[in-house]
């Protein structure tokens, strides 16, 4: 079965840096479409960054600069640098990885993890 815990988040300052980690079991990050999501409260969840399968990233306007998504193939990990965070980026994150054949540019991932909290405090 395709598994992925995300570790990393927290309680941070407005300007800090957090750093997202997915481990991933039963399939391999190299071969799948893998992307990073969020949902705030009171919101609906949407994409934050993803990779496709020739290390092609994507992010959303407010993060570009900021963020960068990552893949650790030999680790087998996706990673999530965040740096001068801000308190809109508050929400709790979800690693997610879609088949190749199902597509990237996608909010439907199949598979998810069952997230990890970001608080950005003013």
């Amino acid at each position: 079965a395709q598994v992925l815990v995300e570790s990393g988040g927290g309680s941070v300052q407005a300007g800090g840096s957090l750093k997202l980690s997915c481990a991933a079991s039963g399939f391999t990050v190299s071969t799948y479409c893998m992307g990073w999501f969020r949902q705030a409260p009171g919101r609906q969840r949407g994409t934050v960054a993803r990779i496709d399968l020739v290390n092609v990233t994507t992010y959303i306007d407010p993060v570009k600069g900021r963020f960068t998504i990552s893949r650790d193939n030999a680790k087998n990990i996706l990673s999530l640098q965040m740096n001068s965070l801000k308190p809109e980026d508050t929400a709790m994150y979800y690693c997610a990885a879609n088949p190749m054949w199902l597509g990237c540019d996608t909010e439907h991932y199949v598979y998810w993890g069952q997230g990890t909290q970001v608080t950005v405090s003013s």
